[in-house]
């Protein structure tokens, strides 16, 4: 369906784009500072923002805007309607027990994944994951698996969107070279990230794939990162993972 411009309330639109200004990496932002990351001039995002805090959507102290708890309400009640999160959660609470590591389902929002359910064992990054949560697709192990998924010039022109983070020194950040290691990971099954999104976090992830083949999320184990060698933790992880994949492809649609 095509919507017409005239249908299309331009307020709504830019008040939403403020909004997903506001990160793990950015949770408190000037007018200037939510004006540079949202493309708007200040005087647009001014507004927007003021608005924000006079419905409850902000808090603003004079010079910064943080966003309340109140802001939940417009991705909770997305996430309790998506099937796919209540479909996993026992599996992925089954497994967190079973390997003694914290378990997650993510699926992919342009060049971003969003994190639809998780089952916790303990702490691995400095910033809290929930549902909800987003970290960049091309420096994490679910977005290589989700990206690879992708037709591969969907996949290079979410890679050439924006600047690609050179999160810690072992972020791969160079295009070409991420492309092949997507052929990798489509070739191989899973992927694997040592310490690229966050130096100490190791992960493993495998496509969750409906019953007609499509794959539409990534299941993933978030591990310390220690001496042993990174093939050695795929070696431990990946079966486990590849059975709740398997386990799962005759009840996802």
């Amino acid at each position: 369906m095509q919507v017409k411009e005239r249908d299309i309330m331009g307020g709504l639109a830019k008040g939403l784009k403020v909004i997903e200004a506001f990160t793990a990496e950015h949770p408190r932002l000037s007018i200037s500072e939510a004006a540079d990351i949202s493309g708007y001039d200040r005087a647009t995002t001014r507004r927007c923002l003021l608005t924000l805090a006079e419905l409850g959507y902000c808090a603003y102290d004079g010079k910064y805007f943080t966003v309340t708890p109140r802001v939940l309400r417009l991705g909770t009640g997305c996430l309790a309607s998506m099937p796919l999160p209540r479909i996993v959660q026992p599996w992925l609470d089954r497994l967190s027990e079973e390997i003694g590591q914290s378990t997650s389902v993510s699926i992919l929002d342009d060049a971003e994944i969003v994190y639809v359910a998780r089952a916790s064992q303990r702490r691995v990054m400095s910033i809290a994951l929930m549902p909800g949560s987003r970290l960049p697709a091309y420096c994490t192990s679910m977005g290589r698996v989700l990206l690879a998924a992708l037709p591969s010039e969907r996949a290079l022109e979410l890679l050439s969107a924006g600047q690609l983070a050179q999160r810690t020194p072992k972020t791969q950040t160079d295009v070409a070279e991420l492309q092949r290691i997507l052929q990798d990971v489509k070739a191989a099954g899973y992927a694997f990230i040592d310490q690229e999104v966050e130096i100490g976090l190791r992960s493993i992830a495998v496509p969750l794939v409906g019953a007609r083949g499509q794959t539409l999320a990534a299941l993933n184990v978030g591990l310390a990162a220690t001496e042993e060698p990174m093939h050695a933790m795929v070696s431990r992880y990946l079966p486990a993972l590849l059975r709740i994949k398997a386990e799962l492809s005759g009840i996802l649609v």
